[in-house]
């Protein structure tokens, strides 16, 4: 749970600091074909998970 606050913590503050990078990351995003997000999502979850695992340890 704290990790997903976190996250929202961060989007925030890129969003109130930044709007014009994020919306042309929004922009850059929706022309990015699926499969590479996926690719990247997934790349991004096994990253996360990993980081998770190595602070436990």
């Amino acid at each position: 749970m704290t990790g997903a606050a976190l996250a929202l913590v961060l989007e925030g503050v890129c969003y109130a600091l930044l709007p014009g990078a994020m919306r042309r990351l929004a922009g850059r995003m929706a022309e990015t074909p699926p499969e590479r997000l996926r690719w990247a999502g997934l790349a991004g979850a096994c990253i996360g998970v990993a980081l998770v695992w190595l602070e436990r340890r």
